[in-house]
Formats: structure tokens, C-alpha cells, sequence
């Protein structure tokens, strides 16, 4: 990629906000992608209200952390599992992070070693959302009826929102410019291929 490329790619990319990027994930669903945009802006600033405001404290550290390769291939910087609890870090996806970071000159927004740190800082909201009551907090912010019948009102899920919860709690606790929203969409620009014809 050229450096008028990468000037392109930068402008394209800061220029989204973070809600908006929030937005467009709830969006790429299958689940969502009949609903109403203004909607899944509501959604996206909600679920990232509720991660923004969860202390820390009630968020702990994952116990086990494991560290492995093959995250780029999947699009993923950090992944929970609940059997065992435990958090993998994908190397491969976190050093690619911080070299795009750098290239965007975006490292006011994301210090040196803070990918890392978000990526953990994520993965135990998904713990925590998991096994507390938060998930039905979530659900109870958000205000998605998923049925009603009478005085009876029944919250539905909203896929997706714990994602975008757990981005907001990581740029909270981590003191980032911006959402690791922002390095998923750079990260999935750099892996997009490049048109024939288009300028490489």
C-alpha cells in the first residue's frame, strides 16, 4: 500500500465515529440487518454507555490467559472460553494492532502496549457478563421487547450489544482516545483485498 493509500485509508477510517462503528457492527448481523439504522445507533450508544460505566472492580482480572497464533485468520484479537474460564490472546492479531497504530500515527489514541491490555480488558467483560447478573442489566438498558402480551413485557436479547459493551469498558479502563473499534475496522481494511486496477 502507498503512502497516498494509507492517507486514504486513515482519513476513511477516523472519520466514522465510534458510535456509528457500533452501529455498523450491530448492522453485519443477520439478526439486525432489517432494523431501523436509528435504532441500532440507540442500541450501539447504550450498550457502549453501560461498558463505559462498569468499575473496574466489578470486572476482575480473567484467572487463566493463554497466548497463541491464527487470531488474523478469524478476526480476532482476544477470545473467551467458559470451560475452563479463560482468555486466549492471539499474538499474531495484537502485534498487527499495534504496528497499524503506529502507521495511522494514532498512538495518542492507543499507547504502546494498550491493545494487549484492551484485549484483556474485553474478554472480562464477556467473563463477567457470563456468569453475573449483568447480562440482565444489559438487557434492562437497552429496553428490547421481545414480547408482550397484556402488563407482561419480556426483554429480548440484543445480539451483539455485550460486544459493544465490553469495547466501551476497554477504552474506559485503558484511558484509549478512541474504541478498539476503530483497530477491528483498520484491521479488517488491511486485511481486504486490493482491486485489480486499484491502486496497491
Amino acid at each position: 500500500m502507498t503512502r497516498l493509500a494509507a492517507a486514504r485509508t486513515h482519513i476513511a477510517l477516523v472519520t466514522v465515529d465510534d458510535i456509528e462503528y457500533g452501529a455498523r457492527f450491530l448492522g453485519s448481523l443477520s439478526l439486525h440487518e432489517s432494523r431501523d439504522p436509528a435504532l441500532l445507533r440507540h442500541w450501539a450508544a447504550t450498550a457502549a454507555e453501560f461498558g463505559a460505566a462498569l468499575a473496574p472492580a466489578e470486572v476482575p482480572t480473567p484467572l487463566r490467559i493463554v497466548e497463541s497464533e491464527g487470531g488474523l485468520g478469524r478476526g480476532l484479537l482476544a477470545r473467551y472460553t467458559s470451560r475452563p474460564p479463560t482468555v486466549e490472546l492471539y499474538t499474531d492479531s495484537i502485534d498487527a494492532a499495534e504496528r497499524l497504530v503506529t502507521a495511522h500515527g494514532w498512538r495518542d489514541w492507543f499507547p504502546a502496549g494498550s491493545v494487549r491490555a484492551a484485549a484483556l480488558a474485553h474478554e472480562a467483560v464477556h467473563e463477567r457478563l457470563h456468569h453475573g447478573p449483568g447480562r440482565t442489566a444489559l438487557k434492562e438498558a437497552l429496553g428490547h421487547t421481545a414480547l408482550r402480551l397484556g402488563r407482561l413485557r419480556v426483554l429480548g436479547h440484543v445480539a451483539g450489544a455485550e460486544e459493544l459493551a465490553a469495547h466501551a469498558y476497554a477504552q474506559a479502563v485503558c484511558g484509549l482516545g478512541r474504541s478498539p473499534l476503530l483497530l477491528s475496522a483498520a484491521l479488517a481494511a488491511s486485511a481486504a483485498p486490493v482491486a485489480p486496477g486499484r491502486e496497491k
